[in-house]
């Protein structure tokens, strides 16, 4: 029998060694509060390790921030990149966007090299008792926002995803709507930071 550490080991490997799954998102956005209207052709890369659930709010992290910079990295297999960014043309990050709840350490780093930083949680549960313990060592940090998406919201998501998905997302008053014509979700935000 294995010990836990050689079988995290392990299963870390198996996982490493699978492939990403490749989306196709057609995103028509029309986000009434920034009056950005723009049709994004997007390719999701979904790590093995990665939910649905996970991967649709990436894309709504995308589509909440979109332009032309805004780029999905590495993500959830990369340490020392986000899982969105935007960089301007002397590579400075402008924009950094992770999803979850990142540790201190990373935030603080994260804030150190962009010039924004927003972070977008989306376990309810699991997120309020990540910001009770971390909220005061990054009250110092003027350029990061901390957003919750409602759990209940993101429950609804898995029912868009598909290999290639038209998607129609309107943003208004802080919510959005997304539909891909017969499935829609209406998604919450909160602000925390």
């Amino acid at each position: 029998m294995l010990e836990s550490s050689a079988y995290s080991l392990l299963i870390k490997s198996k996982l490493m060694a699978l492939k990403a799954t490749i989306y196709k998102a057609d995103l028509q956005l029309a986000d009434m509060d920034r009056s950005h209207f723009h049709n994004y052709s997007l390719t999701i890369a979904c790590h093995p390790s990665e939910t649905d659930i996970r991967m649709m709010v990436r894309l709504l992290a995308f589509a909440f921030n979109a332009d032309d910079s805004l780029v999905f990295t590495k993500g959830i297999s990369t340490d020392n990149e986000p899982d969105i960014w935007r960089k301007n043309l002397t590579d400075e990050i402008e924009l950094w966007i992770d999803l979850g709840q990142p540790d201190e350490k990373r935030l603080r780093k994260a804030c150190g090299r962009a010039q924004q930083v927003i972070v977008y949680t989306y376990q309810n549960r699991s997120a309020d008792a990540w910001w009770k313990q971390i909220e005061s060592s990054l009250q110092r940090f003027d350029n990061l926002s901390v957003i919750s998406i409602d759990e209940d919201s993101c429950n609804s998501l898995p029912r868009l995803v598909n290999r290639n998905m038209q998607l129609q997302c309107t943003v208004e008053d802080g919510e959005c709507w997304l539909t891909d014509g017969t499935s829609s979700s209406h998604i919450k935000l909160h602000q925390r930071k």
